[in-house]
C-alpha cells in the first residue's frame, strides 16, 4: 500500500509534468506576430456598473485583500471580479490600464468555441458531428489519407480527435509553417485515441471551417456576431502566415470586455437581456466530456467541455478559459459570481508558480462568496 509521503511524492512528479510541459512552450509563446488593433463597427457602447460587495454578498475585506495580494504577483496585470452582472472589483497591476489589450493566450480558444456554437445554430455547420472532409473537402483533397478527415467538429473541440501532436517538440512547427491546415492534416494517429490530447493544430481548423462556412473571416465573424452585441469596441487578433485569423490564440481584449463575454456564458448566453449566444451551446460547451490531464491547485474533478475546463474549487463546480500563464476566464454558477484576470507570459521557469499563484487569488474570490 502506498504511504501518504509517496503519493504526495506521486502528486508532486505530475504537478511538476505539468508545469514542465507548460513551461516549454513559454519561449515560443513570449513574442508572437503583431496583431493590428481593430475598432468594431456597429458596437453597442456598455460598462460595467459597479456596486458594493457586501450587498452582493461577497466579503469585502477579503477581496480587499485579495486585490492587494494581487500586486504581489510580478506579472499580474488585472483581476476583475463580477456578481449578479456588477463590478465589485476591479485592479490593474505592473503599469496596466483599464483601456489596454490583453493577451488572452489559450482563452482564445474558447470563445472560438462561442463562435462554433452559433454557426450550428444558424445552420451554416451541419452538425458537430460534421467532419473536417465534410467541411474542408478542398484542403483533405490535397492530402491524400488524411487521419484528420474523419475528425468530428466535436472530437476538436472537446480534445478528442486521436490525432498527435507533442506542443512540446511542434509549437516551433505551429508558428512557422506557411500552411497550418495542411500541417494539421497531417497529424498522424496518436497512441491513445480515445484520451484527451490538447491539440493547438486540429484546433486551427476550426477558423477555415467556420470561414468556410460562414463565408466571411473569423474576425469579421466575432465582430458581427460577439463583439458589436457585447459593446466589444476594440480588439486585436493576429494571423497565421496564411493571412488566416487564428481560432486557437491570438486574441486580445480590454479585461473588461473579456468579462463581458464570460459573463454571457455565466447568464445563459445573454448579454443585459439579449440572447448572444444559444443557451443549448452554453449548457453543451461547458459540459464536462472527459477529464483533463492539466492540474493547477486548488481545482479538483478538472474536465474539459468544448474548449472550456470545468472543475471545483472546495465543492463549488466551476467553468474557465485558461490561457498561458494565467489569463482565466471563469465563472462559478451557482454563486453568480465571475472573475478574469490577465496576465503577462512568464519565462519558463516560471510558468508553473505564476499560474498557481493566480489561481489562488480565484480560489479566495470564490471561497468569499456567500
Amino acid at each position: 500500500m502506498p504511504t501518504r509521503r509517496s503519493l504526495l511524492w506521486g502528486a508532486s512528479l505530475i504537478a511538476l509534468a505539468t508545469t514542465a510541459l507548460l513551461a516549454g512552450c513559454a519561449r515560443l509563446r513570449q513574442t508572437p506576430p503583431a496583431a493590428t488593433v481593430v475598432r468594431v463597427p456597429d458596437a453597442v457602447h456598455s460598462e460595467w456598473i459597479p456596486a458594493d460587495p457586501q450587498a452582493q454578498g461577497l466579503d469585502p475585506a477579503a477581496l480587499a485583500q485579495v486585490l492587494d495580494d494581487g500586486a504581489k504577483v510580478p506579472a499580474l496585470r488585472a483581476l476583475l471580479v463580477v456578481r449578479n452582472g456588477l463590478l465589485l472589483g476591479e485592479r490593474y497591476y505592473g503599469g496596466a490600464t483599464a483601456d489596454d489589450l490583453q493577451p488572452l493566450n489559450s482563452v482564445t480558444k474558447s470563445v472560438t468555441s462561442l463562435l462554433a456554437g452559433q454557426a450550428l445554430a444558424r445552420g451554416t455547420i451541419n452538425g458537430s458531428g460534421a467532419t473536417v472532409a465534410a467541411l474542408l473537402p478542398e484542403d483533405v483533397a490535397r492530402v491524400p489519407n488524411s487521419r484528420a478527415a474523419k475528425v468530428t467538429l466535436a472530437q476538436i473541440l472537446s480534445g478528442h480527435t486521436g490525432l498527435q501532436y507533442d506542443w512540446l517538440a511542434q509549437y516551433d512547427e505551429l508558428e512557422s509553417t506557411p500552411d497550418l491546415i495542411r500541417m494539421a492534416l497531417k497529424l498522424p494517429a496518436a497512441t491513445d485515441p480515445t484520451a484527451w490530447s490538447y491539440n493547438d493544430p486540429a484546433i486551427a481548423l476550426v477558423s477555415p471551417m467556420l470561414a468556410r462556412a460562414e463565408g466571411q473571416d473569423l474576425a469579421r465573424l466575432a465582430e458581427r456576431d460577439l463583439f458589436a452585441p457585447l459593446g466589444i469596441e476594440r480588439y486585436s487578433w493576429r494571423r497565421d502566415r496564411s493571412g488566416r485569423t487564428s481560432s486557437h490564440v491570438g486574441l486580445a481584449l480590454r479585461p473588461r470586455d473579456l468579462m463581458k463575454i464570460v459573463w454571457t456564458m455565466a447568464d445563459a448566453g445573454a448579454w443585459q437581456g439579449r440572447p448572444v449566444v444559444p443557451r443549448e451551446w452554453v449548457a453543451d460547451s461547458t459540459r464536462s466530456q472527459s477529464p483533463a490531464s492539466w492540474r493547477v491547485a486548488p481545482v479538483s474533478d478538472i474536465g474539459y467541455g468544448y474548449l472550456w475546463f470545468t472543475g471545483r474549487i472546495d465543492g463549488q463546480p466551476i467553468i474557465w478559459g485558461w490561457g498561458y500563464g494565467g489569463q482565466f476566464a471563469l465563472w462559478a454558477p451557482a454563486l453568480r459570481l465571475a472573475v478574469v484576470t490577465a496576465a503577462e507570459s512568464p519565462p519558463p521557469e516560471q510558468v508553473g508558480v505564476q499560474t498557481q499563484a493566480i489561481m489562488a487569488l480565484v480560489a479566495r474570490v470564490v471561497r468569499a462568496a456567500r
